[in-house]
């Protein structure tokens, strides 16, 4: 469908009354015209927003019985779930907040995020009843504990609920009033953290509604658009883009437990999806799928998220029009964007995001040195950002919150540069610059030269340590299978494409690289590695092994 066949972002949002930014009251003016229409696909089944709207009051029902006042945090550690939908809703009534947690959190980290949030209820799936006993065993916290699925809670105390039973004696609620407020915060999502400890990012319901409304820009979603969630739930991307924009579009949510590579496509086709959202590393692996795997009538006309390394493959191949990439962080959701339907340069974050609303005040960012002077056009420094979308803090954490903002602008840590079109281009993160015979290196740079070889899968290049200080540079590399290639190919493909000093000295072939819990490769982990220095080909040696991998 072309953009001029589309409704414009503003007639969709005028399509409803007016609200006070709050979810209620945004809920309120959708619910009026959409009663009857889907508004969320999850197991095969299909809700009606008049149908969510009163499992939202079981639910609100429910966290008043167990004393949820406005401030309290109520956590869900699970896959992808409809009940994250109704906590959500529910507790933004209350003026509470979700806490949603990475389900593949172990021990420790479970255990620090409960014991720096203090949730007063926690939803979790069955199997995972060991590790979060024991996260609240050792952290002394006696949550009430809710199962998603059923046939667990006869074998405990009354600390141990399913789902259903927690609902069944509020059939009948019908609601108590609303006490949201625009600057309540809805949500804390903790971050991946590359180092230490994750940190609890805090937004309010007036950032979550503006998130979705500049979603529609974005993707110039349509009401009759059917969104698919295959981003987790406890990460900004999937809440305040995809779940925020179904709310302010009167849209449709398509929810799947999570991203499966061999189900993408049957799941597109029988959900009826229309947009989705994906990162790089999905689309790479939806790039080496069996096309057998591929269902033809899906209706997708827009992603976003595809980078330029698979740009073609989703175009020729998968048949899908439009794509849109951006940029944002947990704390800035939704900065810029490519624009729908316009000027497209692949390789770039695009420029600074629009509202529909042309009054509506947006981001502003620059592009900065070290002593905080503006750097030309065309040149690298760090990205700083004033933004309406913007969180409240850390949850607990002023230090880390006050060290985030410098004269007002955020601090992104991230390297860009921009060009004379406003267009930013991504460069490095500040923690992934090589220094190496007193240049600094780009380890993105590395990542994205080497990736294009034709039998590399993913790579991450990374600092070691030099012998006399300073870094050299190690690619740990993933080829795509039944390719094999070595060390020297690799190194001479980097020759050719960079200069002298940014060929890796290492290379390091693996079978996988870490992720983290938002499915970016976690350079972090590998650089506390201290084992795949020695497994790499040290190309610097006088006769190095001439390694090879067939994957």
């Amino acid at each position: 469908m072309q953009k001029a066949m589309l409704v414009t972002p503003l007639e969709v949002l005028n399509q409803f009354e007016a609200h006070n930014y709050t979810l209620p009251a945004a809920f309120e003016s959708r619910l009026k015209a959409n009663s009857g229409k889907v508004f969320c696909y999850f197991d095969g089944r299909e809700i009606s927003w008049a149908e969510f709207d009163g499992d939202v009051q079981k639910m609100q029902g429910f966290l008043l019985s167990q004393q949820v006042q406005a401030g309290d945090r109520v956590g869900i550690v699970a896959k992808n779930h409809y009940v994250h939908l109704l906590l959500l809703f529910s507790l933004a009534k209350l003026s509470a907040t979700l806490l949603p947690i990475n389900p593949e959190f172990g021990t420790t980290e479970l255990g620090y995020v409960l014991k720096n949030s203090e949730p007063k209820l926690l939803f979790i799936e069955n199997n995972l009843l060991e590790i979060v006993d024991a996260a609240c065993q050792e952290n002394d916290l006696d949550p009430l504990i809710v199962f998603l699925d059923q046939g667990q809670s006869s074998q405990h105390n009354n600390q141990y609920q399913t789902i259903d039973a927690a609902l069944k004696d509020f059939e009948s609620f019908r609601g108590a009033p609303s006490t949201a407020q625009a600057d309540d915060t809805c949500v804390i999502i903790f971050t991946s953290g590359t180092t230490g400890f994750p940190k609890g990012v805090m937004h309010s319901q007036r950032s979550f509604l503006l998130c979705g409304e500049a979603y529609i820009e974005r993707l110039y979603i349509q009401t009759n658009d059917r969104i698919m969630v295959v981003l987790p739930l406890f990460h900004m991307n999937a809440l305040f883009y995809s779940v925020a924009g179904t709310l302010c579009a009167g849209a449709t949510l398509a929810l799947m437990p999570r991203f499966s590579a061999s189900q993408f496509w049957k799941q597109a086709a029988e959900s009826k999806a229309t947009t989705v959202n994906l990162i790089e590393a999905a689309c790479n692996i939806l790039k080496l799928r069996p096309r057998s795997e591929f269902h033809t009538e899906h209706q997708i006309r827009c992603a976003y998220g595809v980078r330029n390394s698979a740009h073609d493959v989703f175009l020729n191949e998968f048949h899908i029009p439009y794509f849109v990439s951006g940029y944002g962080m947990t704390e800035i959701p939704g900065v810029t964007c490519s624009p729908f339907g316009g000027i497209q340069k692949p390789g770039t974050m695009g420029p600074i995001g629009k509202h529909p609303n042309p009054n509506q005040l947006w981001a502003k960012c620059r592009v900065i040195d070290e002593a905080g002077n503006d750097v030309p056009i065309g040149a690298t420094g760090e990205m700083v950002v004033k933004t309406p979308i913007i969180m409240q803090g850390y949850f607990r954490d002023p230090e880390q919150t006050q060290a985030s903002f410098k004269d007002g602008w955020f601090l992104t840590g991230d390297l860009v540069s921009q060009d004379e079109d406003g267009y930013y281009t991504f460069v490095s993160r500040k923690k992934d610059i090589i220094r190496r015979r007193g240049e600094n290196i780009s380890g993105a740079e590395l990542d994205r030269i080497i990736s294009a070889h034709p039998n590399v899968a993913e790579v991450a290049a990374i600092a070691v340590p030099a012998e006399l200080g300073e870094d050299e540079i190690l690619a740990a590399i993933v080829l795509k299978p039944n390719t094999q290639t070595s060390a020297q190919e690799i190194q001479a493909w980097c020759a050719q494409r960079l200069a002298a000093m940014k060929v890796p000295r290492y290379i390091a072939f693996v079978e996988t690289l870490p992720y983290t819990p938002t499915q970016k490769i976690s350079k972090a982990v590998l650089r506390a590695d201290k084992s795949l220095i020695t497994k790499a080909v040290d190309l610097l040696k006088p006769n190095p092994t001439h390694q090879s991998l067939k994957h």
